[in-house]
């Protein structure tokens, strides 16, 4: 039985050149960037190609392109870069929201430990936060805002374009997207991003290699460093630079951005058919706008109301189908989706949701797989459904 992996907000299959170029980059220039002989200076200058590379993808400039190890880092760097710089001279506020990915909501909530003061927005019905509600959240002592662009859960776009026009009228607040889930499939070009201070990205969301990813700083932003080490990336971010990983992901970005036009009408009309056949299921229930003015392209969120998530997880597994429940880094929790309840939905609704993502290598033919074999687990779990009443 042929194998459907459905769950590419999770991690992507990477590129095969980008499996090659890791390889040979591992067997070939395995010295340290910051060494001072040959060998060093070689791997350095491809260090900072793969940043010229990184940069021109996204409309960036190189010096704007700070290497991490993914996004969890990316985004705790950008914000405790911001609040802990300057000290704890005066208490500091944050502004986000109630979906945003673990990596931010549970730094926002230790950050409120350290003393921070920080406001978790509401999300509509949709999921979207609202540009009023971030105005309105402003005070004198706000130092950051930091909205996602993309939910990792449901696809909805956050109105960060919009959002960056009303920071601009607030210079001492720095603005921070996390592009996670955004990078290769929403447009957004760097320069044009004005009011914008730092974006996140992770190279296996977009077809790189695991354990590498980026932050984009705003040129002359300062942050204080989360990693103290030989002063790599300009003192930012300590540590021996990842050379393969740090290639592939630019070789990576490159692909996916060469194609990124191509790839949004593709998915969007895989996730029109999968809407489509999801509705005709009525023991399932449809988490995310059919508006695709207002969603990323590449996921479907559904619920099966009353139906633990992980059940029907391992009973799509059995037929060689694979999705998630909630993000990869909560649906161990096995709590109700944090995302589904600030949308107003029920704890049956928010405790029994699957996400179903896209890929490039995804036809129709597989999306109608998907759904049949969804259904057949759909009808194999009604007697369960039943007997708990």
């Amino acid at each position: 039985m042929r194998t459907y992996y459905f769950d590419h907000c999770a991690s992507t299959p990477p590129y095969e050149q980008v499996v090659q170029t890791v390889g040979e980059l591992m067997r070939l220039h395995y010295a340290n960037a910051t060494a001072l002989h040959r060998s060093g200076k070689e791997a350095a200058k491809l260090v900072e190609r793969a940043r010229q590379s990184v940069a021109q993808s996204l409309g960036a400039k190189s010096e704007e392109v700070l290497f991490t190890s993914g996004g969890t880092e990316s985004n705790n760097l950008a914000l405790k870069g911001i609040l802990f710089t300057g000290g704890r001279k005066a208490a500091k506020h944050l502004i986000t929201t109630a979906i945003e990915h673990s990596s931010v909501y549970n730094t926002a909530k230790q950050l409120e430990r350290f003393g921070i003061e920080t406001t978790f927005l509401p999300v509509d019905s949709s999921g979207r936060v609202s540009v009023r509600d971030v105005e309105a959240a402003i005070r004198p002592n706000t130092a950051l805002v930091s909205v996602m662009h993309v939910n990792n859960e449901t696809g909805v776009v956050q109105p960060v374009e919009e959002i960056a026009v009303l920071l601009a009228k607030h210079p001492q607040i720095r603005f921070h997207v996390d592009g996670v889930q955004a990078i290769g499939k929403v447009k957004l070009e760097w320069k044009a991003a004005a009011g914008i201070d730092l974006y996140s990205g992770s190279a296996h969301k977009f077809r790189g290699p695991k354990g590498v990813g980026l932050l984009l700083k705003r040129e002359g932003l300062e942050l204080e460093p989360l990693l103290e080490g030989g002063g790599q990336e300009d003192g930012y971010r300590g540590g021996t630079h990842n050379l393969p990983g740090i290639v592939g992901m630019s070789q990576a970005l490159r692909l996916t951005m060469e194609s990124l036009e191509t790839r949004r009408e593709k998915m969007f009309a895989l996730r029109r058919l999968a809407i489509e056949r999801v509705k005709a299921i009525p023991e399932l229930t449809l988490n995310v706008p059919e508006d695709e003015a207002m969603v990323s392209p590449q996921v479907v969120n559904v619920s099966y109301p009353g139906m633990r998530p992980e059940v029907l997880v391992h009973m799509l597994e059995q037929s060689e189908v694979f999705v998630s429940t909630q993000s990869a880094c909560s649906s161990k929790s096995l709590k109700p989706s944090r995302v589904l309840l600030a949308m107003g939905h029920s704890a049956a609704r928010a405790s029994g949701s699957l996400r179903i993502s896209f890929g490039d290598e995804h036809e129709a033919e597989d999306v109608e797989e998907l759904i049949r074999r969804l259904k057949t687990t759909v009808v194999k779990l009604k007697p369960l459904e039943r007997s708990r009443g």
